[in-house]
């Protein structure tokens, strides 16, 4: 593992941040309303690595640029996650390994998402390009939004179009973070 991934006073302020977040959402596998998963969804399709685009502010992802997910299947018929990113304000990389499983079929794009212990919260595929390549996905509620692609930089109409339908749906988006993935960094 990279030396700089091993910070351990921001891991430790990561992996409470994450705890607040999970107590406070222990259980919270909801949908928002007005917000449909979507269905026809194939894990297999999904897995792989995606880049944050653009999200809501939340403290467990607050100062981070050049944010990633990875998500491999289990052996237990879940899915593995592992969220980094780049912190600029301390030239780090961090990251969190977690674990997801489906809500209820696995053809609905709706998961429930564990960073720690038993405490899981909603993880809503909203919309899902037919060829997987770009996805808008909410957590329980409208307080947690995130725009996903399978490259660094989606096209800017896409992401127009994303955030017309989440603001439609009661979303904030005019207060949603773009992920810059341009930084450069020490390594």
């Amino acid at each position: 593992m990279n030396s700089s991934l091993k910070s351990l006073p921001l891991l430790r302020y990561i992996s409470f941040a994450f705890v607040v977040v999970a107590l406070s959402l222990s259980g919270c596998t909801n949908v928002p309303a007005g917000i449909q998963p979507v269905t026809d969804f194939a894990k297999e399709r999904y897995l792989g690595t995606w880049y944050e685009i653009a999200r809501l502010d939340h403290p467990f992802e607050r100062g981070l640029q050049q944010i990633s997910a990875t998500y491999t299947a289990r052996d237990d018929g879940g899915v593995s996650v592992l969220n980094k990113g780049f912190n600029v304000a301390e030239q780090i990389w961090t990251e969190a390994q977690g674990k997801a499983y489906f809500v209820d079929k696995e053809t609905t794009g709706h998961l429930k998402v564990s960073f720690f212990g038993p405490f899981y919260a909603s993880y809503v595929i909203a919309v899902l390009d037919e060829d997987y390549q770009y996805a808008l996905v909410t957590g329980p509620d409208t307080d947690y939004l995130w725009i996903l692609a399978r490259t660094p930089q989606l096209d800017p109409l896409i992401t127009e179009r994303l955030l017309e339908y989440a603001k439609a749906t009661g979303f904030a988006t005019d207060k949603m973070i773009f992920v810059d993935h341009n930084i450069r960094n020490l390594e």
